[in-house]
């Protein structure tokens, strides 16, 4: 019998089970309007999806998630960062599906941004099936539930102007009809036969037409009521939302009436997620403006089981920023302290362990492995990308020949890490080459290059050095090496910060650098030999 867990997604599936009672399968539901770049904001539902379902599978249950492209949605606006603006304004107010991509590489805008996120899906552990909205409009899926609303429309006013401030109009209706004439939805009904005919009029380009519902591509219903008729065709039993969205008279409040009034069905168990924010900048990000991060962005700086980890271990009502700074650094030492006590390497109290466990498998992008990976502190490792110029294959082959000399398990557990060791230098190199504090970023001086001009007594501490660290490298440590450095200060009357400046400026060209002894232990003999020669 499964534990039972404390962490959030296994609470939410425990509930879904409650309260939608017992089911040969689950549906867990998502989605998106594809209206631009789709952020990491976007990517908290999801991932939170995800998690409820991977929670479901793990009580042995079967599920569905479905992940919806809404791009039968209108092009309202066009985002900043799009190129050829004013030809992307000759579509506003027409079909996103039917905007063309402005880079030309895909069948239309919004597909651009569908494939963007697919293609990452998969890196970060997430598999839903996804439907698009134009498709099934297009296609005329929806038109028993379009009727509905339409035969309906007069309690969906009602439901809708409960949390008006100004009453929807009386010739309100439910439906948008994009005009098959110049495909904008300015258009007006005019007249609905209380079956599947509904006419309208054209604002724009004046076209009048009468058309069926049964065989129709224009007519969309409106969001506030799409979404309820969705729950109830695809028979959803869950589907988490904004805080926007949860807002007393928001959306999904006005949905829960809709779908048990209009079309007889309970809404599906719910909860509120909170916004994401960027370290240093304020408000929320936006698909529509362009002002955006993408989850392509922060694989750039996080490995996939992290950027899972940043959710898994962050309840969905909770607002939190995704860094770039030097927050960076704590969030994989995190991570790694979570990996060293799930594998029992690191003892901590039982309830904090079975958390930690428990967030763990979550982060996973394809299940866990039975022994603990290789880990490398990300802060070395940064270090090691630097001192080696952005060399992975380098830096791997060093750790490479280390974990040999090691051991057999050592070497074993290397090799078993090494796709995602490769995944983390990619990430560090990123990381420090574009976003890292520039007292955080160095360079070895050239080999070349001349030497530092030193006063005589620092010139006789960095040859003693040199030659302690070379004579008894093999059996060096970090902190048999800082005592070496200490000593070497010491013996030429030097006062031990002076020391440091001078052997920083030597190495790298500045006052100040990672922790020295460490530092040089990771540049290695040959190096220092190659550069504390010239003294």
């Amino acid at each position: 019998m499964t534990k039972k867990s404390l962490h959030w997604a296994d609470i939410t599936a425990e509930k879904i089970i409650r309260e939608k009672g017992r089911k040969d399968r689950y549906v867990c539901a998502s989605g998106v309007t594809p209206s631009g770049t789709v952020h990491i904001g976007n990517f908290r539902e999801i991932i939170s999806v995800d998690l409820v379902v991977r929670a479901l599978k793990r009580l042995g249950e079967n599920t569905r998630f479905i992940y919806s492209w809404d791009d039968y949605d209108v092009f309202r606006k066009v985002p900043v960062n799009m190129p050829d603006q004013d030809k992307l304004k000759n579509y506003l107010r027409q079909p996103i599906t039917l905007t063309p991509d402005p880079y030309g590489q895909s069948e239309s805008y919004a597909r651009r941004n569908e494939i963007e996120v697919e293609k990452l899906m998969p890196a970060v552990g997430i598999y839903p099936e996804y439907i698009y909205q134009a498709e099934q409009y297009r296609n005329s899926v929806y038109a028993e539930g379009i009727k509905k609303a339409l035969v309906n429309k007069e309690i969906i006013r009602g439901i809708l102007n409960e949390h008006r401030t100004k009453p929807l109009a009386d010739n309100w209706w439910p439906v948008t009809v994009f005009c098959s004439s110049c495909n904008r939805d300015t258009t007006e009904i005019t007249g609905w036969d209380g079956g599947y005919d509904i006419s309208y009029k054209c604002t724009s380009c004046g076209n009048e037409e009468t058309t069926d519902l049964r065989r129709t591509s224009s007519v969309k219903l409106f969001w506030r009521v799409d979404w309820p008729m969705r729950w109830a065709f695809e028979k959803v039993d869950f589907e988490p939302a904004g805080k926007d969205h949860h807002s007393e008279g928001g959306s999904f409040d006005t949905a829960k009436k809709i779908v048990r009034q209009v079309y007889g069905c309970e809404p599906p168990v719910t909860f509120q997620y909170d916004f994401i924010g960027i370290k240093g900048r304020g408000g929320k990000i936006s698909s529509s403006t362009g002002e955006v991060v993408s989850l392509k962005d922060v694989l750039e700086v996080y490995q996939p089981e992290i950027v899972r980890y940043l959710f898994a271990g962050t309840r969905p009502n909770a607002e939190f920023v995704i860094s770039f700074d030097l927050d960076v650094i704590k969030i994989y030492e995190d991570y790694d302290r979570c990996e060293r006590i799930y594998y029992g390497l690191e003892n901590v109290s039982e309830k904090r362990q079975e958390k930690e466990k428990r967030i763990y498998e979550l982060s996973s992008v394809s299940g866990v492995q039975a022994e603990a990976p290789c880990q490398l502190p990300f802060r070395h490792l940064c270090n090691l990308m630097q001192i080696h110029n952005g060399d992975s294959e380098k830096v791997l082959s060093l750790l490479k020949e280390e974990a040999k000399r090691t051991g057999e398990d050592e070497y074993t557990r290397y090799v078993n890490s090494l796709k995602t060791l490769k995944t983390r230098a990619a990430c560090a190199w990123n990381w420090v080459t574009n976003f890292a504090p520039e007292d955080f970023q160095f360079r070895l001086v050239e080999e070349n290059s001349p030497p530092v001009s030193l006063e005589e007594n620092i010139i006789s501490a960095v040859k003693q050095l040199a030659e302690e660290f070379d004579l008894k490298y093999d059996s060096l440590d970090e902190r048999s090496l800082s005592g070496l450095i200490y000593s070497a200060a010491q013996d030429n009357d030097i006062e031990p910060r002076d020391f440091f400046k001078a052997v920083y400026r030597i190495l790298i060209g500045k006052e100040k650098g990672p922790r020295l002894a460490s530092f040089m232990l990771s540049i290695g003999r040959e190096k220092i030999h190659s550069i504390f020669s010239r003294y």
